[in-house]
């Protein structure tokens, strides 16, 4: 399993298990299926407390308390600041929802805790304030945000101490917005307007981490382009790529974008053991610059 550096501080999985549909599932799949995942090399789990409201860390925590032991060999992230139709970057929400994540998982830390979605109305000083209580009090880590632009992001370190050690937002084959915008500068079209105002480089030059998520979906969770009608070309050229490699099309849209020098993670949101195996298996695949590019353009977007 490839390596890489969250922040530049903690060495982790490129791919990650993201835990957002576990909590449906039963104590044998959910055993499987994490222990597919640590045989795979896979050492990072994701969370956040809107994922099943808490049903999926509660989940989670029930394969701890079974295997004794498991959390050791885990680095384990979870995210809040969504809750009953609003987004809350108060200090207070902040410690109680980091204590009911810990409650539910059944654990004394989390090693990475990321505000979910952007607050408007956010008081950095809160945050910080939040932040410093939780880093004293060993019940997090490392911190960092998710879906964030580059200013909101500054506006957080006007009073934020600790490094912001990762960014998690969508990025795919088909929803590749991040590095389109970078392509056709000084261009007269929609693929030329910087909506996340240059976020790749920003976050390439802070040494923040782009947690890819919803690595194999297109729109905001409307299909998997994976063997869609809706992607013919790019189906195709995952193929042709897939049988070069010794792999399936799913782990070469992995490979995509741990290709990218940006150094990325995936966070993979599968529950079944196999697909998650076949994205493990493209983690060590190593894709060219022009495979890359021919990927890219298979999923619908020009170059200029």
């Amino acid at each position: 399993m490839k390596k890489i550096k969250i922040g530049g501080q903690i060495e982790t999985s490129a791919i990650a298990l993201g835990c957002m549909r576990i909590g449906g599932i039963d104590e044998r799949q959910i055993d499987l299926l994490i222990d597919t995942a640590l045989d795979n090399g896979v050492n990072f789990f994701d969370h956040a407390d809107i994922y099943g409201r808490g049903k999926a860390e509660e989940t989670f925590g029930g394969y701890l308390a079974r295997r004794k032991g498991a959390r050791d060999k885990m680095i384990i992230q979870s995210k809040c600041a969504i809750h009953d139709g609003r987004y809350d970057f108060s200090k207070d929400y902040i410690l109680r929802s980091v204590d009911g994540i810990l409650a539910r998982l059944g654990v004394e830390y989390l090693d990475v805790l990321l505000l979910h979605r952007p607050d408007t109305l956010m008081e950095p000083c809160e945050v910080a304030e939040a932040f410093d209580v939780l880093k004293r009090a060993g019940k997090v880590r490392r911190f960092g945000v998710s879906n964030h632009n580059a200013m909101q992001i500054e506006l957080l370190k006007t009073a934020v101490k600790q490094p912001l050690v990762a960014n998690q937002l969508q990025f795919s084959p088909t929803e590749a917005g991040l590095v389109a915008s970078g392509l056709n500068v000084n261009m007269k079209n929609a693929d030329s307007v910087m909506l996340g105002g240059g976020l790749l480089e920003y976050c390439r030059i802070k040494n923040m981490t782009i947690q890819a998520w919803s690595p194999f979906q297109y729109g905001f969770f409307e299909g998997c382009y994976i063997d869609d009608d809706k992607y013919p070309i790019l189906n195709q050229k995952l193929q042709e790529i897939a049988e070069k490699y010794g792999v399936t099309k799913t782990g070469v849209a992995a490979a995509w974008i741990l290709r990218h020098p940006a150094n990325m993670q995936v966070i993979a949101g599968t529950t079944n053991p196999s697909r998650l195996r076949e994205i493990c298996a493209g983690a060590d695949v190593h894709i060219t610059g022009e495979e890359w590019y021919e990927i890219y353009r298979a999923a619908g977007h020009s170059l200029p």
